[in-house]
């Protein structure tokens, strides 16, 4: 569904990632492991055309996203929950979800049921201001306004960080719900080993902008894998 093809980037002379190739498959979870400051999300950015990318290619669906604005790539099915979440704090819940409707065509224009499923807070909190929320709240609303898109493919950008236990364990029961209705494909960026290790089907992991070591969950020694993510 997606694949990523020795994707290189640059910021201005520096350059942030190296031959970068990764796969994404509906009914998966593709998580990408490391450090902070190695090009994990330099590389979100890239996929969904936020940073243009210097060399190689990213493919979606069988064609050649080349230089397609975000825009365009999320009315192809792609959504992004960004690091920091990025809800807009002076909107209600309900108002932050219908601003996923953009990508959508107008006669598809709803709020799915299912997210409040997932999340039964949202369900309570819909006249509630974003910015009102707590921290875990507005990273449930954030991914939430992401599959008001209709995606295909979830790419996210750290979901757990500042997050309390209760949710994480939330967060990760929906996005293995994801998984199993097998026609979402899923990208993790993550520090957490253990929420990322229990999640994913396939590991990249990443350092100073390159993948040193992938593989599926069972192939890859966790031992050798925690190296990376430690300071």
């Amino acid at each position: 569904m997606l694949e990523a093809r020795n994707v290189d980037l640059h910021y201005g002379a520096a350059q942030a990632l190296w031959k970068v190739s990764l796969t994404a498959q509906p009914g998966r979870i593709t998580c990408v492991l490391g450090r902070n400051g190695v090009g994990k999300t330099s590389f979100l950015r890239a996929i969904m055309g936020l940073q243009p990318i210097s060399g190689g290619e990213i493919v979606w669906e069988g064609k050649t996203l080349g230089r397609m604005s975000p825009h365009d790539r999320a009315a192809r099915g792609i959504a992004y929950v960004p690091q920091g979440r990025e809800i807009f704090p002076l909107l209600s819940v309900r108002e932050n979800l219908e601003t996923g409707y953009a990508p959508v065509p107008r006669k598809e224009r709803s709020i799915p049921s299912y997210i409040f499923d997932l999340f039964p807070v949202l369900a309570d909190m819909m006249r509630r201001r974003g910015g009102d929320l707590s921290g875990g709240q507005q990273q449930q609303l954030s991914i939430a306004r992401a599959l008001v898109t209709r995606p295909r493919l979830i790419i996210l950008d750290e979901p757990t960080e500042g997050i309390q236990p209760s949710i994480i364990k939330d967060i990760g029961r929906a996005l293995a719900w994801l998984r199993q209705q097998g026609d979402i494909a899923l990208v993790l960026v993550e520090q957490y080993f253990d929420f990322a290790h229990e999640l994913a089907d396939t590991i990249a992991v990443m350092d100073r902008g390159e993948i040193v070591m992938s593989g599926t969950r069972d192939e890859l020694d966790p031992a050798q894998v925690r190296r990376h993510l430690t300071v």
